[in-house]
């Protein structure tokens, strides 16, 4: 900034300041952020350089806090209200814990321990069934058994299964 434009102006800003920040307040409608405005106006001042005479300091004070004060307000723009990040946080989580994830883990690994335990014919009967969602009548066409012996091997790999994994969590429980 010119040498002798920086000094008028903060001087003009100083002792003016009260009537700057009435007018700011009727332009900006809020105390508050014409006095922060004014506060930046004073910081930026400071690091200014290479302006030419001003014809009106009050003007351009003006102009140069309103800008600024619209710029907070741009930033306050993208910012959540204290309402908006208490609302956001009491937001349920919906993901599974870590004791849940635990569980889940015990449960599985006790699922394939009870897969590899059965049968082979039960074992695939029970994945094409279960996982593979292939209706009973084309496993039993598949494997050239009757539709009734499907029914039981279903029958017998989930009794097996279920008799595991209740043997596994219970010992995970004690």
């Amino acid at each position: 900034m010119s040498d002798d434009v920086l000094p008028i102006l903060l001087d003009y800003l100083t002792k003016r300041y009260d009537h700057i920040k009435h007018s700011l307040v009727r332009v900006l409608g809020n105390d508050d952020l014409a006095g922060e405005a004014l506060q930046d106006t004073w910081l930026r001042l400071q690091s200014r350089e290479g302006l030419s005479p001003i014809k009106s300091p009050r003007a351009y004070l003006v102009r140069m806090a309103v800008n600024i004060a619209v710029d907070i307000q741009r930033r306050q723009g993208r910012t959540l209200s204290y309402d908006d990040v208490s609302s956001v946080m009491d937001l349920s989580d919906h993901a599974p814990g870590p004791a849940k994830q635990f569980e889940d883990e015990v449960e599985l690994t006790s699922l394939l321990e009870a897969l590899d335990g059965l049968p082979r014919r039960c074992r695939e009967i029970l994945i094409m069934v279960r996982w593979e969602d292939l209706p009973r009548k084309e496993v039993a066409e598949r494997f050239g058994i009757s539709l009734r012996m499907v029914e039981y091997e279903l029958k017998r790999a989930h009794d097996y299964c279920d008799n595991h994994m209740l043997k596994k969590t219970k010992k995970v429980r004690d």
